[in-house]
């Protein structure tokens, strides 16, 4: 199957996804399947900056496969589509960093600019 777009993505991860009616379980879920995942790929990092492990991409792909697909089980959760998540996420970008990543920028974010990236 040809996955081209975020929302075609989403609509197919959530065929795989637990059909609770419980919003709360699924948040939460979710919430820890996606904080599990980030730790997968994390504790591989960790192995080869701190191990002498290789890096292992295949695995890290298939990781940040893992996260995406929980990234979208929360997207429908919060009833916004995977595109719009990234439409929000790339304007508050451009509006923190106008003419691209700042060291300087990033160091000294001032009011009104949100805490995150």
């Amino acid at each position: 199957m040809d996955i081209t777009t975020l929302d075609r993505y989403q609509m197919e991860a959530m065929r795989t996804a637990a059909n609770s009616d419980n919003a709360d379980m699924r948040l939460m879920v979710a919430s820890l399947g996606l904080a599990g995942e980030a730790g997968e790929v994390a504790d591989h990092v960790k192995k080869v900056m701190g191990h002498g492990h290789a890096l292992d991409r295949d695995y890290v792909v298939e990781e940040l496969g893992d996260l995406m697909w929980y990234v979208a089980n929360l997207a429908d959760l919060m009833n916004v589509s995977l595109s719009d998540v990234a439409t929000r996420n790339i304007e508050k970008l451009k509006a923190r960093y106008p003419d691209g990543f700042s060291a300087e920028r990033s160091i000294n974010r001032g009011a009104g600019i949100e805490h995150g990236v």
